[in-house]
Formats: C-alpha cells, structure tokens, sequence
C-alpha cells in the first residue's frame, strides 16, 4: 500500500507472511480486526455522532447504531479491502507492520473481505430504512467511494486528483450522512452558511493530508508505475498543494459563527508540520515519513479539541 491511503491509525501486527508461520486462530482474529485500524475508528464514527447530534438528534437507536457502524464495518471496508488488493506492494512496503498497517496474511483475504460485507450488510438495512430517499444517497456515496478507493478496476487510489477526493470522501461523508440522517429523522436541518464552510473545511482538510501522505512515495509509486497525486505533480508541488488545501480549510472555518470560528485555528499544527518539507524533492521524498508520522498523531489532539469547543458551543 502506498501512503495514499487514507490516514489512519493501526497498530502493528506481525503476520504469518512476515514471519514464516500460519497465524494460529487468535493470531487470525488480530490480523482481521488489526486491518479494521482500530485506533483509526474515532476518525470515521466521531463524525457522524458529532453531526447527527449537533443536527437536532437524539441519542437513539439510529445514533447507536450508526456509531456502531461508523466505528468497527465501516473501516473494516475501507482498509480491509485495501489490505487485501494491495498485499503484493505491501510486502514490500518497510512501512507496513507499525502505525501505519498490517501486512493481512494471503490466507485471510477471502475471510476480511467475507467478513468487511457480512457485518457492514445490517447496519446497513437499518441505516437505510430509518432514513430516508437523501440519507440513502449520502449513504451511498460514502460506501462507494470506500469500496472503489481500493477494488479491482475502479482504484481509485491510483487515479491522480481522485485518490485525495475520494479519501477525504471517507472521513467527510460520515459527518454529510448524520446531517441526512438527523433530517430524516425529523430534526430541522438546513444547507446554511454554517453547515456548509464546516463540510467544506473538513473536505479541504482532507484532501489536504491524503495530498501530503502521497509525497513520501512518489519515487516508489513510479517505480511500480503507481499513480497518484504526488506521482503526477511531484513531491515539492504536492506538499505545497496540501499546505494550500489545509490554509483553505481554515479560511472556510472563518465563516462559521463565533465561537465556532476557533476550529479555523485547528489546521495550524497541520500546516507547521507541513512546512518543513516545502523544498522537498523527489529524491528525498522519504524524508516526509515523518511528517507523516506526526500528522497521524495530530489528528488525536485535534479531535479532543474539537470536542472540546462542541461542549463549549453545546453550553453557551
């Protein structure tokens, strides 16, 4: 898997290719839900809640549930598939094993991708019937973009400019579908100024940091004639197209009402930890892994902060 993936957070799991042994039943059961990237989950399901609520809904059975769903099938989706259709270049990826992915044994990839379609299929069914005709839509957008980012033929991954929209798709469109969700459900809920500048600066946030995640491997993904954003404009011009995408993210942040304004000043770590990298060349593109390190960890102290200004908002 090249870096192009979208972000996430994993732990390492050793694996029966890595190590010569077949993984025995708990090593299986680990390999799968590690593939889930378990400490990637708040990303996806955080969204979604933070919507759905701040929408007008309640703490229902259609929040919990699409908690649930948001929080464990849903990733298992995203990043199950792709361990799976990318396991020939993740054995060969050194990155592969620590925070960023497992290395899924060749043995359980009919079982992950069995087990990302059978748990996501009722939440699913449930989603759809306490919804309604929009929500649906949203829904899915949002599984196809997680299906096609990886899947044979549609890659989107490898598609350069689609890779980063449909990536920052993933994160974004959870948020998108507890709006619809919300309204379905019978909460008033309107496209304003409000609604929109957060989607929008969520969206640019995301394309953003699958845009800088890509400059580390520009010199590998053309060696394995790879596309993507960083192969095609190349690792400096791609950095700086993701510092560009996170300022914007923030200036759109600003049209949100006081003190909602202050999420704007939420992409300045992302934008500190971009800079050191602005004269980056296709060389040393490597050298980004640790920016790109730094950026998964980021995306926990984001997260708190922003909670905390809803409570703050929530209070007033």
């Amino acid at each position: 898997m090249s870096a192009g993936m979208s972000p996430d957070l994993s732990p390492g799991v050793g694996t029966g290719a890595e190590s010569g042994r077949s993984p025995g039943v708990v090593g299986r059961a680990g390999q799968l839900l590690a593939s889930s990237r378990p400490l990637s989950w708040v990303n996806t399901a955080f969204p979604f809640g933070a919507a759905y609520l701040l929408a007008g809904g309640s703490l229902d059975a259609a929040f919990w549930v699409g908690v649930a769903y948001f929080l464990v099938p849903y990733n298992l989706l995203m990043y199950g598939v792709n361990d799976v259709f990318d396991y020939e270049s993740d054995l060969r990826n050194p990155r592969k094993g620590g925070v960023e992915g497992v290395v899924l044994d060749r043995g359980l990839h009919g079982a992950t991708l069995w087990a990302a379609g059978l748990s996501n299929v009722p939440f699913l069914v449930a989603l759809l019937l306490w919804g309604s005709p929009t929500s649906a839509l949203v829904l899915g957008v949002s599984v196809f973009a997680v299906v096609a980012y990886s899947a044979p033929r549609l890659r989107f991954k490898e598609r350069p400019f689609l890779d980063s929209l449909t990536s920052s798709t993933h994160f974004v469109s959870p948020a998108a579908f507890g709006l619809a969700l919300a309204a379905a459900r019978g909460a008033e809920v309107s496209l304003d100024r409000t609604v929109l500048a957060a989607l929008a600066g969520f969206f640019a946030w995301g394309v953003a940091s699958h845009a800088f995640g890509a400059v580390q491997d520009v010199t590998a993904d053309r060696a394995g004639g790879i596309g993507s954003i960083g192969t095609v404009m190349g690792a400096r011009t791609t950095t700086w197209f993701a510092l560009g995408a996170y300022l914007l993210g923030g200036a759109l942040l600003l049209f949100l009402p006081w003190p909602g304004t202050l999420a704007a000043a939420l992409v300045l770590p992302y934008v500190a930890n971009v800079a050191p990298y602005l004269s980056i060349t296709d060389e040393d593109c490597e050298r980004a892994n640790a920016g790109w390190r730094r950026f998964l960890w980021l995306n926990f102290l984001t997260g708190f902060l922003v909670t905390q200004l809803m409570i703050w908002i929530a209070l007033r």
